[in-house]
């Protein structure tokens, strides 16, 4: 097995495994293999020696000095964006053309750069990236699952998402205590949910932060006591969120809006 030792340790969990970088970075190539590639995150470069091989524009966005002051110094010609992803006008990034997101995304702000990359989503036909195992398994759940909520509704209401391979700890350095997990998300051909899309991310988050109650229960917190009734006598009063599927979540989010539009617009 082929490693790279890190230069320097931030309190991260660095990548070490060149098979497992090589592996990541060439998620990039399907279905989008000419759209120029937005690397998050690149620390030492161990990911981006292979992004930098392929044939399309690069650029990376890192917000620590010294890692962009190393990878100034060992990839001389790398296009560096030095700052926080999080507060970037995505649209400026490659002149408003559209662009493929990866990296090795940092676990504790991951939900952060997906609800970004939402946000973005006409910019940003595919993401892919290594992020922490159980979120993973979130994002790819299913309706009925135990682990559908919130994030596996809101992205999968808008793309494609593959599960694509686990990650074991022995590959970084030092070695986290969790499971790492490749993942792919392609958006699909949906362009309207058909419904008000702020309210749905607001039904989405309202129900599932009550889990395990009915939605007419669920949707109190929403809702004001006037419009409970509609709810109450509608299909969706005895489920659960996990049951829903996104169409019945637009479904909801409509019904919603026409009982009580004076007061959730």
């Amino acid at each position: 097995m082929k490693q790279v030792r890190p230069k320097k340790n931030l309190g991260q969990h660095f990548l070490v495994d060149l098979d497992i970088a090589r592996r990541i970075a060439d998620t990039v190539d399907e279905p989008y293999h000419a759209l120029p590639v937005l690397e998050v995150g690149p620390g030492m470069g161990v990911m981006t020696q292979f992004l930098v091989e392929k044939p399309r524009p690069l650029k990376v966005v890192e917000i620590d000095r010294e890692s962009v002051a190393y990878l100034k110094n060992t990839l001389p010609t790398l296009d560096i964006i030095s700052g926080d992803f999080l507060r970037m006008d995505l649209s400026e990034v490659f002149g408003g053309q559209q662009f493929v997101l990866t990296g090795n995304y940092p676990y504790d702000i991951s939900s952060q750069i997906f609800f970004k990359m939402l946000d973005n989503k006409d910019l940003i036909p595919c993401c892919t990236g290594m992020i922490q195992h159980e979120v993973a398994v979130r994002m790819a759940a299913p309706p009925g699952n135990k682990q559908y909520g919130i994030l596996s509704v809101l992205i999968q209401a808008w793309y494609d998402v593959e599960y694509l391979f686990t990650v074991e700890p022995d590959v970084f350095n030092p070695p986290p205590k969790v499971q790492s997990a490749v993942i792919r998300m392609t958006r699909n051909q949906t362009t309207d949910l058909g419904c008000d899309e702020q309210l749905f991310r607001r039904v989405v988050k309202t129900t599932f932060n009550q889990r395990r109650k009915m939605l007419r229960v669920s949707l109190r917190q929403l809702l004001p006591a006037e419009c409970l009734s509609a709810i109450a006598e509608s299909q969706f009063a005895t489920l659960r969120p996990e049951q829903l599927t996104i169409p019945q979540f637009v479904e909801l989010t409509n019904l919603v809006s026409e009982v009580c539009s004076h007061t959730v617009a």
